[in-house]
């Protein structure tokens, strides 16, 4: 018999494969069971959605996967109930979250409509493509910022405003000269009798909602704001306050 060199080594018969025990495989059914009936509950509650063939052969192909995942059930080395029970515990965890997300994206939708409102200052919120809100400051007043002729102004609505009134400084950083106008055309205000130059702006952008040749006024005296009145407000299929915003949207949505 040869003797054996120091490199040598004695062979080792592998250990022989795991069987799958009786708990594991009755685990295995039971899941595939859930699996099942939670496809049938998916049937009763939304009929109609599986019609084509197509459908058909997506759900065979998730069936036949999550079968073929799940027997890493029945060849597992250990069983550990405790951590696969957290697995579970985790996994319907995120499935509720998402479920409940789904459920009630429209009132998550407020809440950072909210939250966006609260940051956002006199800029307004786009809520659609046809509809924007503005929130309420300390006052109670509603400002809103938008774009004349490419240019910001923050304009404080009047819904009690024929007009919508540039400031003069306002219609000089539009490249307007106020000592060009003729300031002409008379209106009361609460100070007494103010005088105004006509103006018609190519453009004035409110969030999504945008009209052109929009007449307006430059006043004569400096004013703290512009003003939003109904030559703007007139022209949107409706705006309406509710709560502390403001919501304009226009016509044709």
């Amino acid at each position: 018999m040869p003797e054996r060199g120091p490199w040598d080594r004695e062979e080792v018969e592998p250990p022989p494969p795991a069987r799958p025990r009786r708990g594991r495989t009755m685990v295995w059914l039971a899941m595939l069971a859930a699996v099942a009936a939670g496809v049938m509950l998916l049937f009763k509650a939304f009929p109609g959605q599986i019609s084509s063939s197509d459908d058909w052969s997506r759900l065979l192909y998730a069936a036949g996967l999550v079968a073929l995942v799940s027997t890493g059930l029945l060849t597992g080395r250990r069983f550990d109930w405790g951590e696969k029970a957290r697995h579970v515990a985790i996994w319907v965890g995120i499935l509720a979250v998402l479920a409940v997300g789904f459920a009630y994206r429209d009132e998550l939708g407020d809440v950072g409509l909210h939250v966006r409102s609260a940051f956002s200052a006199s800029y307004p919120v786009a809520t659609s493509a046809h509809e924007v809100v503005v929130g309420a400051d300390d006052n109670g007043s509603f400002f809103v910022t938008g774009r004349v002729n490419g240019q910001l102004v923050r304009f404080l609505v009047d819904t009690g405003a024929s007009e919508t009134v540039l400031s003069p400084a306002d219609a000089e950083r539009l490249g307007v000269d106020p000592a060009s106008l003729r300031f002409d055309r008379a209106a009361e205000t609460a100070n007494g009798v103010g005088y105004g130059a006509p103006f018609k702006a190519d453009s004035l952008v409110v969030g999504p909602i945008a009209l052109s040749d929009v007449p307006m006024v430059i006043n004569q005296a400096p004013m703290s704001s512009s003003l939003l009145g109904l030559t703007f407000l007139g022209r949107l299929e409706s705006f309406q306050v509710r709560g502390h915003r403001l919501y304009l949207r226009a016509r044709g949505s």
